[in-house]
């Protein structure tokens, strides 16, 4: 690892300590953690420290910066020791694969992004699913016979495709820059005959129709220089979901609300895949109003990030 990426990290890490105060470690303690790169800037080990406080358990979260050889590894290990965790880009569908059991959302999604151990077998679930189901609702109270225009095709797509057809949306059509992708997802998520879904190459083949939804599940937004995933001026939504998140809101976002349109960005999604991957680990209920409460002066902080 570059010596100025491990500096980054350390300089993240040191700010997240910072906010979470000392945490006790001990022989006894489990460890848990998010796997993926980047890292440094995740808001996860802030919000999952805080459930732990909260719920007084013997565990700490860190976040592990790791390439695709190692994610297998590291699961079994985590999870053998007692621990578990989650994963986030560039690990999902690699994480899936790595599974001995896999949840419903899972299969369907072809992603995992939380693991643990269940009966000595390596068991994942896609908490984002639940994340987004959640979020979502919050956002458009009821989704049911929304049309949708979702932007991507990897694990983020998949899993917001996967909560809205469960919602009971009327339609959604998948844009993405690799067609046969988004083609596999389209065919993987929905349920045999389903035919609420299609797939465009570009969102200029779509001018003609009007959606009640717009969905970035793609990684623009996580830089400040990044092309906005549709331009708003050429907005033919009602409404703007960005599965990224940034202090004060994306770009995107930003620009929808100047615009006029109702829109949020990933926070809440990420408070809710959080809670939903606490629960799986200790089968009861997360302390939600803890990790609100750190994700809030957190989100102030950070910066822009998928996880």
């Amino acid at each position: 690892m570059p010596r100025e990426s491990r500096r980054a990290d350390a300089d993240a890490a040191g700010g997240h300590a910072a906010a979470l105060g000392a945490v006790a470690i001990r022989a006894s303690t489990r460890v848990f953690a998010l796997l993926g790169d980047p890292v440094a800037h995740s808001l996860s080990p802030l919000i999952q420290n805080a459930a732990f406080r909260a719920a007084e358990l013997d565990a700490v979260y860190v976040a592990l910066r790791c390439g695709t050889d190692d994610v297998r590894a590291l699961m079994h290990a985590l999870a053998r020791a007692g621990g578990g965790g989650n994963v986030t880009v560039p690990h999902k569908q690699v994480a899936a694969a790595a599974l001995e059991s896999k949840s419903d959302a899972v299969r369907r999604t072809g992603a995992c992004n939380t693991f643990w151990l269940e009966n000595e077998r390596l068991v994942g679930d896609n908490t984002d699913v639940e994340g987004f189901h959640r979020a979502i609702r919050a956002f458009l109270q009821d989704p049911r016979g929304a049309r949708v225009l979702v932007l991507g095709a990897g694990g983020a797509a998949a899993a917001a495709l996967v909560a809205l057809l469960d919602a009971g949306i009327d339609s959604a059509v998948l844009v993405n820059r690799t067609m046969p992708r988004a083609e596999q997802l389209a065919a993987r998520a929905g349920a045999p005959g389903d035919d609420r879904i299609r797939v465009a190459p570009t969102v200029a083949t779509l001018r003609d129709q009007r959606f009640d939804l717009a969905v970035n599940a793609t990684a623009l937004g996580m830089r400040a220089d990044d092309p906005q995933p549709v331009a708003i001026a050429d907005a033919s939504f009602a409404a703007a979901f960005d599965m990224v998140y940034a202090p004060g809101g994306t770009a995107w976002v930003r620009a929808a609300r100047a615009a006029g349109l109702p829109a949020v960005d990933g926070h809440e999604m990420l408070l809710h895949q959080a809670a939903a991957a606490f629960q799986r680990w200790w089968q009861r209920p997360a302390p939600e109003s803890a990790m609100r409460a750190a994700l809030l002066p957190g989100a102030a902080e950070a910066d822009p990030s998928t996880h």
